[in-house]
């Protein structure tokens, strides 16, 4: 008899993440690094092995090998299993024909070998952009106890940013009668997630007509879903009432590391009956030299304060050396501000080095925008690098 697995899930993770910008110009978006020591990605793995998901198919496509590294055999999330586990699935030439992924739809399809040889009940489709925590198992029995094809997790949305997502309209109980995605005029508050649960029989079965279909872009919100809709099948959605973080944006990317401060946190990571799990760098504790202050910060370990670090996140094995000051800003891992310098409302990412006296970025207000330096850069002494700047071509030593 065939081993099977009730749920296989896959994680669309290859995404270019171009309104980034720096951070993304070398690594795939589910690999910037967040928090002082995850990675995007390790959250939606961390709710896969919380929820009981314990074979999880990774989709990546650009820029993978930072990805691929950090994923390894899938040991700090407990995912390096005999039968199941982490796998990472990337395109590649078949008999027939051999392309890159061409949506959503498409990337799954590809891999429909991979979920076939475990003989799922269900697929979990996942997104490897988002900030949050969700017991997967508990949206996995609604779908079940409903009897859906497919269910939807949603969350209520401010209308003003309604247009921003694909919206669901539905039923007093739940029930799914129009998918819009991103109406101009929207009926409802009701946002997709990205995250989806399909019975694997159907969804196998339009993932087939999809790939048929010469007019499809591929793309489960624009094709498959309303395809769905359209044959009747049974569609539910799954209201989400957590924190939940789309972190396709600078400015949201640099919020959601806001939310990590404060008392108490708008978003917990240290949150024991929920662990996050990481990969992290084997490094010393954090130390806080003389004359080193640190408020209400999030600090990796490694780090070396000597200056004034205030309301930000630093990752791993940072320096901030005596007079400079970091303010309202993340620092990624193995970057250095240099002495007197000053960081402000930015996003420094990882082997950045700020020279003596530089001023990166100016104090946040309403007309700022964040600063961002790519990496593996280093600013030269003195230079001032402002609000908005987001091309690190001209500020290079």
């Amino acid at each position: 008899m065939q081993r099977k697995k009730e749920c296989v899930a896959m994680l669309l993770a290859g995404g270019q993440g171009s309104r980034l910008f720096a951070l993304t110009s070398n690594i795939a978006k589910p690999a910037v690094a967040f928090g002082a020591k995850y990675r995007i990605i390790d959250f939606p793995l961390s709710n896969c092995i919380n929820s009981g998901i314990d074979t999880v198919g990774v989709l990546t496509q650009y820029q993978p090998l930072v990805l691929n590294e950090y994923i390894g055999n899938g040991q700090p999330w407990d995912l390096d299993r005999a039968f199941g586990g982490v796998h990472i699935l990337s395109p590649y030439q078949g008999k027939a024909r051999s392309t890159w992924y061409e949506g959503t739809a498409n990337a799954i399809y590809q891999n429909m070998h991979f979920m076939k040889m475990y003989n799922p009940d269900y697929v979990l489709i996942l997104s490897g952009d988002h900030i949050y925590k969700m017991d997967y198992a508990a949206m996995l029995q609604a779908h079940i106890d409903k009897g859906a094809d497919c269910t939807i997790a949603a969350i209520d949305v401010p209308l003003s940013e309604a247009s921003r997502f694909g919206i669901l309209n539905t039923n007093p109980d739940g029930s799914i009668y129009q998918f819009e995605e991103k109406p101009k005029v929207p009926k409802s508050t009701l946002a997709s997630m990205g995250i989806y649960i399909f019975t694997a029989e159907k969804l196998f079965k339009y993932l087939e007509e999809d790939d048929a279909n010469p007019n499809s872009s591929k793309d489960f919100g624009k094709d498959v879903l309303p395809a769905m809709l359209a044959a009747g099948e049974k569609m539910f959605s799954y209201l989400f009432e957590g924190y939940w973080k789309d972190v396709g944006t600078i400015a949201s990317l640099w919020q959601a590391n806001m939310d990590l401060l404060g008392d108490p946190p708008a978003f917990d990571v240290n949150d024991k009956s929920w662990k996050i799990h990481s990969r992290n760098p084997l490094a010393p504790p954090a130390y806080v030299g003389e004359g080193g202050i640190v408020k209400n910060s999030m600090v990796a370990l490694g780090s070396e304060i000597y200056g004034t670090v205030e309301h930000s996140v630093l990752g791993s094995n940072v320096v901030v050396e005596k007079g400079a000051v970091v303010k309202d800003a993340v620092v990624l891992a193995n970057s250095v501000i240099r002495a007197g310098a000053t960081v402000s409302y930015s996003i420094i990412d990882e082997n950045v080095t700020v020279g003596k006296n530089a001023v990166i970025g100016v104090e946040k207000n309403p007309k700022a925008e964040i600063v961002v330096l790519g990496r593996n850069i280093a600013v030269g002494d003195g230079v001032k690098v402002l609000s908005g700047q987001k091309n690190e071509k001209n500020i290079l030593a």
